[in-house]
């Protein structure tokens, strides 16, 4: 019998700081999302650190003794890479490497950028991570020359470190100009396109990353768009057209959305948002049975806000409700009080029904096709709506077309 292949992960450990914004139980969601994202990009976390602090150390993030104890940690358990879970300014980076020197030193940002780099399968994409990546990279130049010591200029010490330096920074600026160029001219191609698309109208799945968006897609739209149980699995926008009850929309699915998302693939992904800005109807999609929904529906709405395109008609639909599990309290427990965290199904319902409304918000599982009916129904009537807007006198969708027309005269 052949053994099943291994895959090597990296051994990683993960590391947040406790501060006056950013409480334990929230840096606890942070870090469970950070080592998901770390099991995506191929590492294994082994071990987590944290440090209560008022604010991040601006030299080494945490205190000199706690980063003492995570290079010794590392030394001893040979672990390839330490992940921090915020960005890190080039001079902490650079500082934690001369503490840290048997690791690689990342940050949440450096994470994402790689996993958009392994998950970029068109020009486009790559182009755009790229873009991102060298974005990033240009301030942490320096960093990468610390084995030249005439690295700081100066009275003699300017040398061929801060020649090597400042070669690299222009080659990485020429980069950015042509991949800013090269994004231009795929935009100008990719709007004709849409262009070409007429008068059809536009419905964009959105949400937070690993919802079920693609599962959904595939579902409705009967393509054969990736899934998997990984963040990011998406990085290409996919657009098929749907026809429900003959009536035919295009449906695009788009790149998922993440807390402290890295400005750097914002801006470069900006682009790729087109689908979300030129939208009719956007499906925001939840993942109901993750303990964290809501902060997710928070993080989505800001960068809707940040692209633009908050102020369009919003479908609400809670996905995986074959996986929703609520925490029940025991009759005889006293001491718990009941929050929504303990919320039964019928609860959020009632809740989201009332805060949206009761045509705006669905409660599906697109992998058991659960509540599909209910779902394409609401759908269909919602493109409907826009399309009466946009074609008031379609025979199709007003079968007394000549009534209505003579009633109009």
């Amino acid at each position: 019998m052949l053994e099943k292949e291994k895959i090597d992960f990296e051994k990683t450990v993960i590391v947040g700081v406790v501060t006056q914004n950013q409480s334990e139980e929230k840096l606890k969601e942070y870090l469970d999302e950070l080592e998901f994202l770390t099991y995506t990009a191929g590492g294994q976390v082994i071990k987590r650190f944290w440090q209560k602090m008022e604010k991040p150390n601006p030299k080494t993030f945490l205190g000199t003794g706690k980063m003492d104890e995570i290079a010794l940690y590392c030394k001893e358990n040979e672990v390839s890479t330490v992940i921090f879970d915020d960005e890190l300014t080039p001079s902490q980076q650079k500082n934690i490497s001369k503490v840290i020197i048997e690791s690689k030193i990342l940050d949440r940002t450096n994470l994402i950028l790689d996993i958009f780099a392994q998950r970029a399968e068109t020009s486009y994409a790559r182009t755009q991570v790229e873009l991102a990546q060298c974005q990033y990279l240009l301030p942490r130049l320096s960093g990468m020359w610390t084995h030249l010591e005439r690295q700081k200029g100066g009275i003699g010490l300017r040398g061929p470190g801060e020649t090597e330096i400042e070669t690299d920074r222009r080659i990485v600026r020429d980069r950015i100009s042509l991949l800013k160029e090269k994004i231009k001219t795929i935009d100008k191609q990719q709007s004709v396109q849409r262009g070409n698309r007429g008068a059809m109208v536009r419905v964009a799945l959105v949400g937070y990353t690993n919802v079920g968006k693609s599962t959904l897609m595939n579902a409705v739209g009967k393509s054969d768009v990736f899934v998997e149980n990984k963040l990011f699995a998406t990085l290409d926008t996919t657009v098929r057209k749907v026809v429900i009850k003959n009536l035919p929309f295009l449906l695009s699915d788009t790149v998922g959305f993440i807390r402290k998302l890295p400005t750097q693939l914002v801006e470069s992904f900006k682009s790729t948002l087109d689908e979300v800005r030129e939208a009719d109807l956007l499906l925001h999609v939840v993942d109901i049975s993750h303990a964290e929904f809501e902060d997710h529906i928070e993080s989505v709405n800001k960068i809707l806000l940040d692209i633009k395109s908050n102020d369009k008609p919003i479908i609400m639909v809670f996905n995986k409700i074959d996986a929703f599990k609520h925490l029940t309290i025991e009759e005889d427990d006293l001491i718990t009080q009941k929050t929504t965290k303990h919320y039964t199904l019928e609860e959020w319902k009632a809740t989201w029904m009332h805060n949206v409304g009761q045509k705006n918000a669905l409660f599906i599982s697109a992998t058991e096709k659960e509540n599909f009916e209910e779902f394409r129904e609401v759908v269909y009537e919602a493109v409907r709506q826009i399309h009466i807007t946009r074609f008031p006198y379609n025979k199709f969708l007003y079968p007394d077309y000549k009534d209505a027309v003579e009633k109009d005269e």
